[in-house]
């Protein structure tokens, strides 16, 4: 008679079922250099994590022994900052390939869950006027309340039929819609646009536009670059500047803009299952979205933190899947206008 064979989950076989949290690794047993060195973040940063997430990473479980928040929390820094599931990595910290798995599927919606409160545009008058000064003290460019671009990071393709996630290069990829102030703070993340749409086509259809159009164009506007259409509320470079002042609003365009990208490099920087250097993120488009977005949340609360690295050297293979774009021709005469008048105001 044919015997079924039944998969087991390697911490039930060591450790049995129950509540019980198990403590397999001790941050007070590890230099903070070890952390740093391993999970790319210090011990007081992922203490707070720990308190951050604590109570929802300790919901009860019926697979096995309850794996700890700061257990769980570790697992997905060494995936999110090393972009594999490395075997070193869960027999550092004393888990199995699958729960390693699990515990970066329970921090990623853990994150998600706080995304909002993380990631946002600031509503008071008083925070938008420093925005604003901070974006000015850059390249003189007035009025300034974010810059916004989309980045490719490539997953593995969902299935035959779908070719919404090809881009123009003819690889798979989920095109990401953000925000960020002059220091790098995103202010607005989608990460789940398809990858064969255009940055325009995303931004037309984004949250963010709605934002703009019913909230937020308050004496201010967003710099995005030539990939988008010009709008009152966002302003983009001129196609063929003509006039010295033309000149200086493209030339404090591009240098405010710029921040940004370096945002982006940020990002791939810190969290190296974005870069492409381990190849694609292995999941669906709705999960690789929310492990893109778990990587903002944690973006934003590392600056919280000071931990910037901006001035840090990048380091291994760095690829980045590029989207080239046609140069966008504005046919609305209120955006023109209000572009004119802050050439002629403030670059004249």
């Amino acid at each position: 008679m044919a015997v079924p064979i039944a998969v087991l989950d390697c911490d039930l076989l060591l450790y049995g079922r129950g509540h019980r949290t198990l403590d397999r690794f001790k941050l007070e047993d590890v230099t903070d250099e070890y952390l740093v060195s391993t999970y790319g973040f210090p011990r007081q940063f992922i203490c707070y994590l720990v308190d951050l997430l604590g109570a929802t990473l300790s919901r009860p479980t019926q697979r096995s022994r309850a794996i700890s928040p700061e257990t769980q929390i570790l697992a997905a820094l060494g995936f999110y900052t090393s972009g594999s599931f490395q075997t070193r990595m869960g027999d550092a910290i004393g888990i199995s390939q699958a729960s390693m798995s699990r515990c970066v599927a329970n921090v990623t919606e853990a994150l998600v869950e706080r995304a909002s409160q993380f990631i946002h545009f600031p509503k008071d008058e008083a925070t938008v006027q420093t925005l604003k000064e901070d974006f000015y003290g850059l390249a003189g460019m007035p009025g300034v309340l974010g810059v916004v671009d989309c980045t490719h990071v490539a997953i593995k393709a969902p299935n035959a039929e779908d070719l919404s996630y090809v881009n123009r290069k003819g690889l798979h990829s989920l095109n990401c819609l953000m925000v960020c102030d002059s220091r790098g703070v995103l202010l607005s993340a989608e990460t789940h646009w398809p990858g064969s749409l255009a940055d325009c086509t995303v931004l037309e259809q984004a949250a963010l536009t709605s934002q703009f159009e019913t909230e937020l164009h308050k004496d201010g506007w967003l710099l995005g670059d030539s990939s988008f259409l010009l709008r009152t509320w966002l302003m983009t470079p001129l196609h063929i500047p003509e006039t010295p002042a033309e000149y200086r609003y493209n030339m404090a365009h591009s240098a405010t803009h710029n921040v940004i990208e370096r945002t982006f490099r940020t990002l791939r920087s810190r969290f190296r299952c974005l870069d492409g250097s381990k190849g694609t993120l292995q999941y669906s488009p709705e999960k690789s979205s929310h492990i893109i977005l778990a990587c903002c949340v944690l973006h934003n609360i590392s600056l919280q933190h000071g931990l910037d690295v901006w001035s840090a050297p990048a380091t291994g293979h760095m690829e980045q899947v590029e989207e080239e774009y046609e140069q966008m021709e504005s046919v609305d005469s209120e955006a023109c206008r209000v572009r004119q008048e802050l050439l002629l105001t403030h670059f004249s």
